[in-house]
């Protein structure tokens, strides 16, 4: 077993702040681009609301779930803090990370449509991180 590393109940709650965090980010993003809209409320909050919805449901909340199973299923209750991902989940945190930034960038899409999706993306981000908080501030240890 190894020495040194945080329980897996830190290894869930360390998610959550991780989501959260991401998902502030990207919040300020979408909102600074928002800001630069004019009389389309409605329609960015329609459309913000479906993107929630899309990545929520269809996406984070899955995750949610398979990380939570798979840091549970821990052999050992030391573990390395960055192990809330798995490798897969890393490459691909990375390559959504990078895709953004090339985006914002080069400027691919319009401020309209960052603003839109980036809003929704951060919610649905901030309401999984959530989860992953209420799920280790409950998590009781087997060992």
């Amino acid at each position: 077993m190894a020495k040194y590393g945080i329980s897996r109940k830190m290894l869930i709650l360390t998610a959550g702040i991780v989501w959260i965090i991401a998902g502030i980010n990207i919040l300020i993003i979408g909102i600074k681009a928002w800001q630069t809209q004019h009389g389309t409320g409605w329609l960015h909050l329609c459309g913000s609301a479906s993107v929630f919805l899309l990545f929520f449901l269809l996406i984070f909340r899955r995750l949610y779930k398979k990380h939570t199973k798979r840091i549970s299923n821990k052999e050992t209750d030391r573990n390395c803090p960055f192990s809330f991902f798995d490798v897969k989940g890393w490459i691909v945190m990375v390559f959504m990370i990078l895709l953004g930034v090339s985006i914002r960038h080069f400027g691919l899409l319009s401020l309209s449509f960052i603003s839109i999706f980036y809003t929704g993306l951060s919610v649905a981000l901030i309401l999984s991180g959530l989860l992953f908080i209420r799920f280790g501030i409950k998590y009781k240890s087997i060992n």
